[in-house]
């Protein structure tokens, strides 16, 4: 299985312990880093090689991405870790900091020895108690262990790693505002460019990655690009964790190969609760449009093939929505929280957001006209790529969605003053 040679200390007794990772090889990559095996130009060609694409939501090439860290530029660089998982629907990379947080940490120490960054912040979502906790503890053992701290392992590099505990705010899962939080600041996006690799933390070179990217990476260093890759699909490299939930008999989070077919992991999570009719599927988190049944379960689940139906594999939070939702209330319950996470700092989205929250909640009412529909539509295009930030994108996207392919219930809502399908 998957979860076996990615993640395995997820099988083990107390998998958060130091002694758990290192049984099934741990930190074995970073040892490699010291004894001077693994240099930063092979692991970069490792991690471009497996084809390990973000998993927070972005999807953008691992390898890539720190390839573009300056990192022969003087001066203090930085590693930055979004463990902020505020995404309705995803709650896997809290389980990755609750089991096997070693495995973050020494991704994150990799990533400081190629990025020559000496220091890391690992940004974890305000509610995040227990993996906070566990997270310091296991900070405390690495460094024991001399794999944190001042010339690791005697290999001359250092990395201090800080935890980083925000006030739940969704805006903050944006890397430029976590990045601004981190400083003390107002969490709100900044332009770009600058981008992080430029001009970041503290106005240094920074990298971000999700929490589940970094801790891919000592598992492709200890086995090889190319088998990561072979795990996968090509341009969908490796495993992902999927956060399954909604009218599911089994919820939870399932580690499975990208490429997997839905139909596939239904069948692990369970099937549709009570043997009842799959409706529709939002297959990346509350911001990825929903795509109906029929289309879902002829699917893979992997970047391309998700994107190409319509939609987003996102952070791998799979809803699954059965033939009693009421497709206008679920519109009203998405609309509502976009509204309120929004930071206000563009009017498309600050306006936009709170026009559409309304204006569906009157549809839910009973007070729907002819024209809302149209109108809601023209917003939602209004309001996409014209804000600092994606999170214009991510309220008017599930809109646009539920429009295109449910748009029969809206009228049917508008004009006999109740859902068509809770009577």
């Amino acid at each position: 299985m998957a979860n076996e040679v990615c993640f395995r200390t997820l099988h083990i007794e107390n998998p958060w312990s130091l002694e758990a990772y290192e049984s099934v090889g741990g930190y074995s990559s970073l040892k490699r880093i010291a004894a001077g095996e693994l240099c930063f130009d092979t692991i970069i060609d490792e991690l471009k090689l497996s084809a390990l694409r973000g998993r927070g939501g972005a999807g953008f090439p691992t390898g890539l991405k720190w390839s573009f860290m300056p990192r022969s530029m003087p001066g203090q660089k930085y590693v930055v870790c979004n463990s902020d998982e505020g995404e309705p629907g995803t709650f896997k990379d809290r389980d990755i900091l609750r089991y096997n947080p070693h495995q973050l940490i020494e991704g994150m120490i990799i990533a400081g020895y190629v990025m020559n960054a000496t220091v890391g912040y690992n940004y974890m979502r305000g509610e995040f108690y227990e993996p906070f906790d566990r997270m310091e503890s296991a900070i405390a053992e690495a460094k024991a262990r001399n794999y944190l701290g001042d010339n690791i392992l005697g290999a001359g590099f250092d990395f201090e790693l800080h935890n980083h505990l925000g006030a739940g705010a969704y805006i903050c899962g944006e890397e430029t505002a976590l990045i601004e939080s981190i400083e003390g600041k107002k969490g709100q996006p900044r332009f770009k460019p600058p981008f992080p690799a430029n001009y970041g933390v503290f106005g240094r070179p920074t990298n971000v990655n999700n929490t589940e990217s970094y801790a891919s990476v000592p598992a492709i260093l200890q086995n090889g690009g190319q088998w990561f890759l072979d795990l996968g699909k090509p341009n969908n490299g490796g495993t992902k964790i999927f956060s399954v939930s909604g009218h599911v008999n089994k919820p939870g989070n399932f580690e499975i190969n990208l490429g997997t077919s839905f139909r596939d992991l239904l069948e692990l999570s369970g099937g549709v609760l009570g043997g009842n009719k799959l409706k529709a599927v939002i297959p990346g988190g509350s911001s990825s449009p929903i795509l109906p049944a029929e289309t879902m379960m002829d699917l893979t689940m992997d970047y391309d093939a998700i994107g190409k139906a319509g939609s987003m594999l996102g952070s791998g939070a799979v809803m699954i929505l059965d033939e009693s939702t009421c497709i206008v209330e679920l519109a009203a319950i998405t609309a509502h929280f976009y509204y309120e996470e929004s930071c206000g700092q563009c009017s498309p989205c600050r306006e936009g957001t709170g026009w559409m929250s309304r204006v569906i909640h009157r549809i839910l009412k009973g007070e729907g006209r002819s024209e809302d529909i149209d109108n809601l539509e023209r917003v939602a295009s209004n309001i996409m790529g014209r804000t600092i930030c994606a999170l214009g994108d991510a309220a008017a996207l599930p809109v646009k969605g539920f429009l295109k392919h449910f748009r029969h219930e809206f009228e049917y809502m508008i004009e006999h003053k109740r859902s068509q399908v809770k009577g």
